[in-house]
Order: structure tokens, then sequence, then C-alpha cells
């Protein structure tokens, strides 16, 4: 699939999730947004390389496991989003961290 940059290419289009921990996981019904300053409601959503769900829509819920990304003409593409359907997972905030972070595990299963 092809996104358009936008010329400067300064701006970067991110993927939101919820719940806000990595890896996701499909049994936690996540929900992603696509954010970004390029063009809202021209979101195309992709779904292992492929374009996949509805598009236009800002938010998406994910229904398979895999790895999503979302685009915005302006932004490009987002970096991917995995989820997994994995029975037991150990669970990290998807917030940055910097070393000597205090961070919460979650092992859920």
């Amino acid at each position: 699939g092809w996104c358009p940059l936008s010329p400067t290419g300064a701006q970067t289009t991110q993927l939101l999730v919820e719940p806000p921990w990595k890896p996701a996981v499909l049994w936690d019904r996540v929900k992603l947004t696509c954010q970004g300053s390029g063009t809202v409601g021209a979101t195309t959503w992709y779904k292992d390389g492929q374009r996949w769900g509805q598009q236009g829509s800002d938010h998406f819920k994910a229904n398979m496991k895999g790895t999503y990304q979302c685009c915005r003409p302006g932004t490009g593409h987002s970096p991917p989003v995995i989820v997994s359907e994995d029975w037991l997972v150990l669970q990290v905030p998807t917030r940055a961290l910097l070393e000597g972070d205090t961070v919460t595990l979650r092992c859920r299963g």
C-alpha cells in the first residue's frame, strides 16, 4: 500500500493502543487509534502489510491477530503494533521508557 508523506516528512503518525500494554492481546478487545497531524478521516489501515478493515475511520478494533499499522496522508505510516493471541503474555506499558524508570510488568493469562 502507498501513503503519501508530507514534503518535510517531519510529522509522524502514531498508533495508540487501548488498553495501553504491549504486546497487545486479542482477548483484551484491543482498540487502535490513529493519531497524526495528517488529514483527519483519511486513515488507511493495514494488517500484515495489506489494506484491512474500514478505511477512513481513525479508530479500529483489532479482531484478528497480526501486525497493524495506520497511515495518514501528510504524516505517513505509523510504527507497527503487534496483536497476539498468546494465552500467556508478559506485558509492558506502551509509553516510552527510559533507563532508570520503574516499570510495572503484567503477567497475564
